[in-house]
């Protein structure tokens, strides 16, 4: 049997002897559908079939000759218990999916489909029997921080991921959703339409995907607050401290306000609208500044713990009487774990972490005790990094999925983010999408997937199998000299710290720092010479991680910079990081809107002030 590579592996898998020779002008069948459910269930087959130039029509009834049908697809609601579950055969004489509702029927497609493109015209005989651990598979998107992606762009990649078979999807919003009664607060970052989200859901919803609303409502929200009509619901006005040290301005809503609350419920009437879904995530992460401002004497008096639950259930009753479901973040109230028991029993709590030691485990026990639903929520650890951390994205993704399934989560929820100015090109956050997608589909089916090579299969269609193990490697080139900070790459921070950060920290780098990361830079990017991707922006993928390899070596350039104190070494910076800047704009344009690109660029612009001539 030839060797396939797919994504998700699916769970059973029996081998048969013989092939199935596919014919022409065979009929793709489907019974006990709707016609334009059938239709859209059987189009993916079509299209892969014509890859290989064979034209097979749709027909909606099986009432014809047996000798016509190439594949049936058939609707048994007795068959399965699973409503994802799917059964796949393929024998010498027939091919059929047999599933008990429609999304296994989709799932079972997307399988099929997979096979015929890598096998073309002669499938080996198998028969699949497959379902998922979680019933929910989804992923997140950062929309917020700088880039909002074009519509062709998100189209693009829902259709990449439902070929994975995630099944839900949000957009990380703090102020990018065009709200008519708040047109200061995006003006200036090209945001997603009302318009656009109706079409973006009704995509979505043909692939048996879930677009939830997602609107931060309590933390998060500087981007409104920094504009005077919003300062007075703001905690605080002008700093507070973090875990991570002080931060300047305004931050989250005072819970204490009636007036954070009426300003949510009417983003919520704008928003949900738009959505099919009737589950919301309404974030309520990270609220660092509660009790250093406004609510100070409500915490002093109740507990911080107290006043962040308390306006959360407020959000949650909102909700609740327009029949919504909630999920939030769960990192605040994980701190208070004598408070989880008192969430209420509907509401889903988000179980975030990024590094591969997060405590998924001691967490979900935790809510699963308190009989709390919750999902776990890792991310693809590109954000802060510029060519990823390979290693910790599979032990993150892993980790989450191993102690999701230990404490029965509800959901796998994979985030890709975009602090500090969404500086990660789209390819370097493929592999943490696709490894997310197989993991939380069947863990023990695909622990042991080939990360690389199902990259080359299923993102960049890279015969050669050149480009999924270059992603592979540029993602390790962190680990080269042993220097790993938290979430993110130090090559990042190079780049981001100023001149005098950077000095004051330049003992910390080891010995041979530099050394060892160039050669592992060079090392991966070596291989994009014998690349021969056939994805039909093949050009700009190749330029992309290009880019992503110039910024990497300017930090190291950087670096020896101001280690070496070298003043001639300027002007080759000043060069290098010019022609950066503008490829950074040509690349940014051809994926994402224009808003938010000049802040995004003005991270890097900055740096020009220390390349100066003396």
């Amino acid at each position: 049997m030839m060797h396939l590579t797919l994504v998700p592996e699916p769970r059973i898998v029996k081998k048969l002897e013989g092939m199935h020779d596919i014919q022409d002008h065979r009929l793709i069948t489907f019974s006990g559908i709707a016609p334009q459910k059938g239709m859209g269930l059987a189009e993916p087959l079509q299209q892969a079939l014509s890859r290989h130039q064979i034209q097979w029509d749709i027909f909606a009834s099986s009432a014809v000759p047996a000798e016509r049908i190439g594949i049936r697809l058939v609707l048994s609601p007795a068959s399965e218990r699973d409503a994802q579950a799917y059964r796949l055969s393929i024998h010498p004489d027939e091919i059929s999916i047999v599933a008990a509702a429609e999304a296994g029927l989709w799932y079972g497609v997307c399988t099929l489909a997979q096979i015929i493109d890598q096998a073309g015209k002669t499938l080996p005989c198998l028969e699949i029997h497959d379902w998922p651990d979680f019933a929910v598979r989804g992923v997140m998107l950062d929309i917020s921080r700088d880039k909002v992606p074009t519509m062709e762009t998100l189209l693009d990649l829902v259709e990449k991921l439902a070929s994975w078979k995630v099944n839900q999807i949000q957009l990380y919003t703090e102020h990018t959703f065009a709200y008519q009664k708040h047109p200061l607060v995006w003006e200036q970052a090209s945001p997603i339409t009302g318009e656009e989200i109706l079409q973006l859901d009704a995509f979505c919803r043909e692939r048996y995907i879930e677009l939830v609303p997602n609107q931060n409502t309590f933390g998060h929200m500087h981007r409104w607050l920094t504009h005077k009509e919003y300062l007075p619901l703001a905690e605080v006005e002008d700093g507070y401290m973090t875990p991570w040290g002080p931060q300047s301005g305004p931050y989250s809503l005072c819970p204490e306000d009636p007036r954070s609350l009426e300003l949510v419920e009417g983003l919520l009437d704008e928003l949900l609208p738009h959505f099919s879904s009737k589950t919301v995530n309404v974030g309520c992460d990270e609220t660092f500044d509660v009790g250093q401002g406004r609510s100070k004497a409500a915490v002093e008096a109740r507990g911080a713990g107290q006043v962040y639950l308390d306006y959360v259930l407020k959000v949650y009753e909102s909700l609740r009487r327009r029949g919504y479901q909630t999920q939030f973040w769960g990192d605040i109230i994980i701190e208070h774990p004598d408070l989880v028991p008192s969430l209420p029993k509907d509401i889903i709590a988000l179980e975030w972490g990024y590094e591969a030691q997060h405590p998924f485990d001691q967490h979900g026990a935790c809510f699963a005790a308190a009989g709390i639903p919750f999902y776990v929520c890792p991310g693809t650890s590109s954000w802060c990094t510029l060519g990823g951390r390979t290693k910790n994205a599979l032990g993150n993704l892993l980790n989450a999925a191993e102690n999701g399934l230990k404490h029965g989560a509800n959901g796998y929820l994979n985030t890709d983010w975009g602090d500090n100015g969404h500086w990660q090109t789209m390819p370097i956050y493929y592999l943490g999408l696709l490894a997310g997608a197989a993991y939380s589909w069947c863990l023990e089916a695909n622990r042991g997937l080939d990360i690389a090579e199902a990259l080359n299969r299923h993102v960049f269609m890279d015969p050669n199998g050149k480009m999924g193990r270059l992603a592979y490697d540029l993602g390790e080139v962190y680990r080269a000299a042993g220097f790993e900070p938290h979430n993110s790459s130090v090559l990042f921070w190079i780049l981001q710290w100023s001149a005098e950060r950077l000095m004051e920290r330049k003992a910390s780098f080891p010995e041979g720092f530099i050394a060892k990361t160039q050669a592992a830079l060079d090392a991966a990017m070596a291989q994009m010479d014998g690349q021969a991707m056939q994805r039909p922006d093949a050009e700009l993928v190749a330029a992309e991680f290009r880019l992503t390899a110039k910024m990497m070596q300017h930090a190291l350039n950087r670096l020896d910079f101001f280690l070496t104190q070298d003043k001639r070494k300027a002007a080759g910076l000043r060069t290098e990081l010019e022609e950066i800047l503008a490829e950074y704009r040509r690349i940014w344009l051809e994926r994402n809107r224009p808003g938010g690109l000049v802040e995004s660029i003005g991270r890097l612009e900055a740096l020009r002030k220390d390349y100066l001539p003396d």
